[in-house]
């Protein structure tokens, strides 16, 4: 198998296919269950802003990098097709943020609340990810990969935030009485909430949904992502 490059882009192909078809399931959910929680909290304001040099507080854009190019990923740490995305092209991305082709600005939002059986685990997860960009930016991508390795299932509770706390710790955050206290407290979480509607929609798609692609500030079909190992034809 190893030996035959042509049918193992083919199994790429086809469960990316099947991924973003189930993404298309979730979207619709989230539209009709997030819709009058979004407006509210809209409505309300933003509350406390995580603010610091490489986080960008009206898009919500945790910055990575120092390239030319964009690359712009809406995540929402209880998706499975994020953490999968993760998993397929984060080596990739990484690359081009080191070599200084693009930079990554990660916006971490909350669709999937309800299906945390009431604990509003992604709002909570993407707070925690403000709260660690705030306090120690060196080590926020390590903790965001250490939450997609920890990820719980959606319809569970969700991760409790000591327990978040503890996976921040073991990715090397330095955690201080303020960080800890920002993660119990949920910092962040009405900012989280105030921004997740104003996510761009990407083309095909009925509402908004995780992950969101935009390449140097144009939103893309993630059908249309090239493998893992092409990625950086995007920027050329």
């Amino acid at each position: 198998m190893a030996t035959t490059p042509r049918k193992k882009s083919t199994v790429r192909k086809t469960n990316w296919f099947a991924i973003w078809v189930s993404a298309a399931a979730v979207v619709a959910i989230v539209v009709i269950a997030g819709v009058v929680i979004w407006m509210n909290n809209a409505a309300s304001g933003p509350g406390t802003q995580p603010t610091a040099d490489h986080i960008n507080t009206e898009t919500g854009a945790i910055s990575f990098g120092t390239g030319k190019g964009t690359m712009d990923n809406y995540i929402d740490l209880m998706c499975p097709i994020c953490q999968q995305f993760e998993e397929s092209y984060g080596s990739s991305i990484q690359s081009l943020v080191s070599d200084k082709t693009i930079t990554l600005r990660i916006h971490p939002i909350s669709i999937l609340d309800g299906q945390s059986q009431g604990t509003e685990y992604s709002s909570r997860a993407a707070s925690a990810v403000y709260a660690v960009a705030v306090a120690d930016y060196s080590n926020v991508y390590a903790f965001i990969q250490a939450m997609y390795t920890n990820k719980p299932e959606e319809q569970s509770t969700g991760l409790t935030d000591a327990q978040i706390i503890d996976i921040a710790k073991n990715a090397g955050v330095n955690m201080t009485s303020d960080l800890e206290k920002a993660i119990n407290s949920n910092r962040y979480v009405k900012y989280v909430q105030y921004m997740t509607p104003k996510t761009p929609i990407a083309p095909g798609s009925s509402g908004i949904g995780t992950p969101t692609i935009a390449i140097n500030d144009k939103v893309i079909a993630n059908s249309t992502l090239p493998q893992p190992d092409q990625l950086a034809t995007l920027f050329k």
